[in-house]
């Protein structure tokens, strides 16, 4: 049998791939060697947001009392954490599998290596193809000198069941302030050290000056713009020497390593003569297909934007494509949500992106104690931006708060359709509610605020 699609790995990008290609139909067989759902699923944000979930609904019983609640004698078990988000993960790879079955793609289990442009080996299964979607995922980087046994990536911190005394997190990009939050929440006297200038340093800088506060408030420990410099075992964990304005030394019973990811590709890829960029990512065009006319790329393996929701989207690019449609991918309204304490959402451009490269804009900043649903909340860190282009259309929106994740979504449509200032403020926003925030931010924008 020859098929008309392969897909190789079963993340956010292959099995929405093969699934969108069967219903388009072709018929399809994928190849997963470890776990169905990639990173997502299985070590990243699936298992993460279980344990946010537990943490934040900790912290919320720590400071009832605002709300008038008194509680005690209350306590977090991290195994009974582990176990339940042990569930969560099987109840996402199941799901998945059922969804493929269902769709009739044939999933092939273990490692698949590409014998040439129409055939690869799963075992000791040949696979014939006429098209073939690359989508082994990303591994986390790992480096001197962290090179040290017990030293822990995103790939192993959720076989933890216990409560580290302390951590140490290095990196402070959107795993490692996510980490920080759990860890804090739960009891963990926190570190977290970024080489650059502040925390999440791809996001404009008054977002990471909110979430620093608000971390340091929570009692974690910030270094920026410093450097570690040596890990070395000890009897009660790790020492480790830093160099910031001074060097000095700590001593962590864990470490979590958070500073990136590296793309999977293998020397049967590189042996195909896909054309990959000076780090190593295959280089697809924005119809996700690479140099070679039958080969198309999606995910983390392209290096271009590490989120489960672009692998997704992409996925769907590349087989329609395969079938002769037209998509393109739009990264600039591909949304990045942070689930911090306050929560982070982002879409289009950002301010600081903007100064940098010289290009005009207008801005709309409305403060989150300012709206009525925050304040309700007890919320007062955080805020709405929405900045605009000189004609008002909407290039960017950030927005920093409680439910700042889930709300986020209507500058997603906002920016992909071009939308202005007026026209957002023809939708009445219901009151009171979080997505007033985008509102306020407008009003501001256009110079005629009425709440502030």
């Amino acid at each position: 049998m020859v098929y008309d699609l392969f897909v190789m790995g079963g993340g956010p990008a292959g099995y929405v791939a093969a699934i969108r290609g069967s219903q388009l139909g072709m018929k399809v067989a994928i190849a997963e060697e470890k776990f169905l759902g990639g990173t997502c699923t299985n070590v990243g944000c699936i298992p993460t947001k279980a344990w946010l979930a537990s943490s934040e609904l900790f912290q919320s019983i720590k400071e009832a009392k605002k709300f008038g609640i008194t509680t005690e004698n209350f306590s977090i078990d991290m195994k009974s954490v582990k176990s339940r988000t042990d569930r969560v993960v099987m109840k996402g790879r199941k799901g998945i599998e059922y969804l493929l079955k269902k769709n009739n793609v044939d999933l092939l289990t273990g490692h698949a290596i590409v014998d040439g442009f129409n055939k690869a080996h799963v075992a000791d299964k040949t696979v014939e193809f006429k098209n073939l979607l690359l989508a082994q995922g990303s591994h986390p980087i790992k480096f001197p000198p962290f090179n040290v046994d017990g030293v822990m990536t995103s790939d192993e911190i959720f076989s933890l069941d216990k409560i580290p005394s302390s951590i140490l997190i290095v990196g402070g990009g959107v795993i490692g302030v996510e980490m920080a939050n759990f860890f804090s929440s739960i009891g963990s006297e926190v570190t977290v050290v970024e080489v650059m200038d502040h925390i999440l340093p791809n996001m404009d800088g008054d977002v990471a000056d909110v979430l620093t506060s608000s971390m340091k408030k929570r009692g974690i420990e910030i270094h920026t713009a410093t450097k570690t410099l040596s890990v070395d075992k000890v009897d009660n964990g790790f020492k480790v020497a830093f160099e910031e304005k001074e060097k000095f030394e700590k001593t962590f019973e864990m470490i979590l390593l958070s500073v990136g990811r590296k793309s999977n590709v293998t020397d049967d890829i590189k042996a195909l003569g896909v054309d990959l960029d000076q780090k190593g990512n295959v280089i697809t065009d924005d119809a996700m297909k690479t140099n070679i006319s039958n080969i198309y790329a999606a995910g983390d393996i392209n290096g271009k934007y590490m989120l489960a929701h672009v692998a997704s989207r992409e996925g769907i690019v590349a087989v329609t494509n395969m079938k002769g449609g037209n998509l393109k991918m739009d990264y600039r309204s591909s949304p990045s949500v942070i689930f911090t304490t306050p929560e982070i959402g982002s879409v289009g451009y950002g301010e600081d992106e903007l100064k940098k490269a010289g290009i005009e804009y207008k801005k709309g900043v409305f403060p989150m104690t300012a709206l009525g649903r925050a304040r309700t909340l007890e919320f007062n860190d955080g805020f709405g931006k929405i900045l605009t282009d000189k004609d008002e259309n909407i290039i960017g929106v950030t927005i920093v708060g409680p439910m700042a994740t889930e709300v986020l979504m209507e500058g997603v449509i906002a920016v992909h359709s071009k939308m202005n200032l007026e026209k957002l403020l023809d939708h009445v926003h219901p009151h009171p509610t979080i997505s007033e925030i985008y509102m306020e931010s407008a009003e501001v924008g256009m110079g005629m605020p009425i709440d502030l």
